[in-house]
């Protein structure tokens, strides 16, 4: 029996290793995965590039990197990161392997055991497996349509007998709630952040994959409304515009904290691949990342629209939700007598498979939602998932009916 570290005991790393196993089970018809489908990734394009190369960058794709990033690709993300208004000249990039490591490097270089961290309730179960695994104490606060909700948020740090170190929030089109933060909210945010002392983690995979172009304005990022009494740490990644086994992620930070969070990373593993880093930084700089992520936005909102039509045409009127104006998530809200974990049981035995409720809360408990994601399912196939799941769903009202 070995004696292990109360590191490894995290809930919600076990609801993650769930959700990757449903998510590529063939047989199913799942709305679980939170990933791009594999007929959109742009193939084509990484062939002609990697063919394009010449023989020596080919050979540094094979070798070890810079800790903070391949110099040009950092470049590239400067540019690329300056046109959504970001403070690259005042900030340094650190590239990661995975949006989901540069919030790890953040955790570990501010968060002791017993520390505070505070959430959205619901939040994204990779953060909170992180969390877990650095022992923290996790206080989320609830969202709404427009974001957190703001006097929660105030109360919540007003009962604290110490300041948390760390805000944690993905306001561009949640995941899982698929909201995206109204400015309003944002600005209200950073007011109550204003000289308080806690760190907010600006967590953005997809603001690029907005459904309007109207509407794009409304992923404006917190760290662009040049606020100086709020520390900000943004996060990206490539997996959402990408590929996520590109394994690619970056975080922009104060001077002071990328300097640290480089110790981190070095330690960690030395360097992202050089590999993926030279086909990422080529897709930049060869301009096929926007004419890409329109065909991306199209595609996404193609199977918005079908699941959409398909909740309305199937779904019992007790079930609730919002459009979402981008990203990948519709995101169910059940009558409080009915818990999504119940609904699970019985719809994977009828071959459709989604996120319950629980994993995104911090307490694992709040069980009164469902998460779709559209973005990884064939268009032919969602209407008949979410027929099955809402057949399911009437059934489980049926039986709490009868057994009541």
């Amino acid at each position: 029996m070995y004696e292990f570290s109360s590191s490894v005991n995290s809930v919600h790393s076990e609801d993650i290793k769930l959700l990757m196993k449903l998510s590529s089970g063939k047989s199913m018809i799942s709305f679980a995965g939170g990933m791009p489908n594999n007929d959109l990734f742009p193939v084509k394009e990484i062939d002609e590039i990697y063919n394009s190369l010449p023989e020596g960058i080919k050979k540094l794709c094979f070798q070890y990197g810079p800790t903070s990033g391949y110099p040009p690709l950092v470049r590239s993300l400067q540019a690329y990161l300056k046109d959504k208004g970001l403070p690259v000249d005042t900030n340094k990039i650190l590239i990661s392997t995975g949006s989901l490591q540069a919030i790890s490097i953040i955790t570990q270089e501010f968060v002791n055991r017993g520390d505070l961290i505070l959430t959205e309730n619901p939040c994204f179960v990779g953060a909170l497996s992180i969390f877990e695994t650095y022992e923290a104490e996790i206080h989320g606060i609830q969202i709404d349509k427009d974001g957190i909700d703001i006097e929660a948020l105030k109360q919540k740090i007003a009962s604290l007998e110490k300041i948390p170190k760390l805000l944690y929030i993905t306001p561009n089109f949640h995941n899982p709630a698929g909201i995206i933060y109204t400015p309003e909210r944002k600005k209200a945010l950073l007011e109550v952040l204003s000289n308080s002392g806690i760190i907010l983690i600006e967590d953005d995979a997809y603001s690029d994959l907005y459904f309007r172009e109207d509407e794009k304005y409304l992923t404006k990022p917190l760290k662009s409304y040049g606020v100086n009494d709020v520390e900000i740490v943004y996060t990206g990644s490539f997996s959402k515009i990408l590929g996520p086994g590109f394994r690619l992620g970056y975080m922009l930070a104060s001077e002071e904290i990328f300097e640290k969070a480089e110790n981190i990373k070095q330690a960690l593993d030395a360097c992202t691949s050089n590999f993926m880093q030279i086909l990422a930084n080529e897709f930049l700089v060869q301009d096929k990342l926007y004419p890409y992520l329109g065909f991306l936005r199209q595609e996404y909102e193609e199977r918005k629209n079908i699941l959409q039509i398909s909740l309305k045409k199937y779904m019992p009127k007790e079930i609730t939700w919002h459009e979402p104006k981008g990203g990948f998530y519709v995101w169910l809200r059940l009558p409080e007598h009915i818990n999504s974990t119940e609904i699970f049981r019985e719809s994977v035995k009828k071959g459709v498979v989604f996120v319950t409720g629980r994993t995104f809360d911090p307490e694992s408990i709040k069980d009164d939602r469902l998460r779709l994601s559209f973005s990884n399912m064939p268009k032919d196939t969602i209407e008949k998932g979410v027929k099955i799941l809402a057949e399911v769903i009437k059934t489980v009202f049926d039986n709490t009916k009868i057994n009541s």
